[in-house]
């Protein structure tokens, strides 16, 4: 059934009535379209050309475009006696995939960008099929003039949200796009039954994933006699052992350790100290790929509850801030080394304190000894690097650390491998590595000297530790005259923290540059502080992040008035400042 002229001349008469106006007489044209309309002019959408950004390259590889593909090409086979195009789209309106057979229909879809990394969203077309369901959840029909921007009005689009099938948050959208002038009331009930093949799908790879993740589980649970944690998706299994030996607390830390190694395709291991002092041994029995999904993982899960120190042993150590029970364990194992004289490796991310630890503990246990620390970067050469290790080792009782063993050039290893042969037995060496190292030569020649390894947990996981760290360091720095007041204390507390302890120096650093004294309030906190997203953001992203942070400070957080000072629509700073975690 084709639309009525009328109909399309009344569709056109009220846009251009809304054009000039801004107004409408009520039902000139459907409630949805007027509120599309309303929201494309409010967003600043050019309602006479097309103006589209090329948003990035799609991403063709993941659960949404496997499961949609068959049913993609089966609809585009069915038209393909129609001027009909099947378009998927991600959850912001960028096409990830097109299908015409009309090559005429085809020209018009490239000239109007609804091709592959443009976005359709809103804030970019305005009213139309993909951006309209996407704002509002719910399938839509936009015909001919009832587009915001002229250049479409030769078009009808049908849309329809795909969403996922347990969190039922909106993963993309289909649309089926012809000519305005053929449009049919049934395009719209094939995208929505489209819709819901593809959810189907999805909902069958997800149930694979999930059963393969459960047979696992159990295989490995009657094999282990110890812990055995399973990660997919929003499926957590934890086994008897593990609910009942760790608390809460301690099965938070667990489960943040486990999803970091799920997520990583480099390390399988990973050692880390939990908030009641225990310490946890992960490793991944079996990780599960079915289709494109490999975000499965079984762990085995050892835990070691050591011998408790008394706390007089670390607590008093100079320059040493935190009270978590993590950090402190690392603490007291590292003293422990060092009165023992057992060589350890000190491992954790990078500028997590991994040699600060190291050189303290040591001054502490011996104030009168020079602790010598060896980096790599300090030296000309390797071999000034391996010949001076051998000088401060040659002796009855020495004290080195070395930074960043598994970053040492390959030409080091195997004559500081002869060296250190030699010195079993003598002395003491402590080595720092990151958690994620991924050096095998390292793990064959260096690591066998070394009776023990101690984990320093990252900032993000002692977060409460910052009561303690940010004081010292401003006092430090300051020279006590700048404190942090309670509400900056909390916006530092809700951040991620990737770069730990080396970031909060900075930090506070610039901080320092806005006000050197006193009591320091949020507003004096880089623009890193004001957002608190867990990705890590591009350079080019933090500087879109800073200059928004700024352009809100400059008009008193006025959204609106930060957009037209940076020249962005409103949707855009709005979803910029969600995004980025803007507080």
């Amino acid at each position: 059934m084709v639309r009525h002229a009328d109909t399309a001349v009344g569709a056109q008469r009220a846009r251009e009535q809304f054009l000039s106006a801004g107004a409408l007489q009520p039902n000139a044209v459907d409630s949805n379209v007027l509120n599309s309309w309303q929201r494309s002019r409010d967003l600043h959408v050019h309602p006479d050309r097309v103006e589209l950004p090329y948003v990035r390259d799609p991403d063709t590889d993941t659960p949404l475009t496997h499961a949609a593909a068959p049913v993609l090409r089966r609809i585009a086979d069915d038209l393909s006696e129609q001027a009909v195009s099947v378009v998927l789209t991600s959850a912001d309106g960028v096409v990830l995939d097109r299908i015409a057979a009309d090559a005429q229909i085809e020209r018009m879809l490239d000239d109007v960008r609804l091709a592959r990394g443009y976005s359709y969203a809103e804030q970019f077309a305005g009213t139309n099929g993909i951006g309209t369901t996407l704002e509002t959840g719910r399938p839509a029909f936009i015909q001919g003039s009832e587009h915001y921007v002229g250049t479409l009005g030769q078009l009808a689009c049908a849309g329809s949200p795909i969403r996922e099938p347990v969190t039922q948050r909106i993963l993309g959208v289909i649309d089926l796009t012809c000519w305005a002038t053929h449009a049919d009331p049934l395009l719209f009930v094939l995208a929505k039954s489209a819709g819901s093949q593809i959810e189907d799908r999805l909902r069958t790879m997800n149930n694979e994933t999930e059963t393969a993740l459960l047979d696992a589980y159990l295989k490995q649970s009657r094999r282990y006699p110890a812990g055995v944690l399973a990660i997919g998706g929003d499926v957590v299994l934890m086994n008897r052992y593990l609910r009942q030996a760790l608390d809460a607390a301690d099965q938070t830390v667990l489960l943040d350790h486990a999803a970091e190694l799920t997520r990583s395709s480099f390390t399988s291991t990973a050692v880390a100290n939990l908030p009641s002092g225990a310490s946890v041994k992960l490793s991944a029995a079996n990780r599960i790929a079915v289709g494109v999904r490999s975000d499965s993982v079984v762990f085995h899960v050892s835990i070691h509850f050591a011998e408790s120190i008394p706390d007089h042993r670390t607590q008093h150590i100079p320059r040493l801030a935190g009270r978590s029970s993590s950090f402190r364990r690392s603490c007291q194992q590292v003293e422990r080394c060092y009165r023992d004289r057992e060589w350890v490796v000190i491992e954790g991310e990078k500028g997590s304190g991994r040699t600060y630890l190291g050189q303290s503990v040591a001054n502490f246990v011996t104030p009168e000894r020079t602790i010598r620390t060896l980096h790599i970067g300090d030296f000309a050469t390797p071999e000034d690097f391996v010949s001076t290790f051998e000088s401060e080792t040659d002796g009855a009782d020495f004290a080195v650390i070395v930074a960043n063993l598994d970053q040492l050039p390959d030409e080091v290893l195997d004559p500081l491998a002869d060296i250190m042969a030699t010195r079993a037995g003598r002395g003491w060496i402590a080595a720092t590595t990151s958690t994620d190292r991924n050096s095998p030569l390292v793990d064959m020649l260096m690591l066998p000297f070394f009776t023990h390894t101690v984990t320093v947990p990252a900032l993000r996981h002692r977060i409460e530790d910052l009561n303690d760290l940010v004081p010292m360091l401003l006092n430090e720095m300051s020279r006590g005259e700048a404190r942090m007041d309670g509400e900056a204390m909390r916006q530092l507390a809700k951040l991620p923290w990737p770069g730990n302890i080396t970031q909060l120096r900075q930090v506070l650093t610039e901080t320092l540059g806005r006000q050197r004294s006193g009591s320091i309030g949020v507003d004096k906190l880089p623009s890193e502080c004001r957002s608190v997203t867990r990705r890590k953001l591009t350079r080019l992203e933090a500087m879109e992040r800073d200059a928004i942070v700024k352009s809100l400070s400059e008009n008193d957080g006025n959204k609106a008035e930060a957009a037209q000072a940076l020249g962005m629509s409103r949707a855009t700073i709005y979803r910029k400042i969600k995004d980025f975690g803007i507080a």
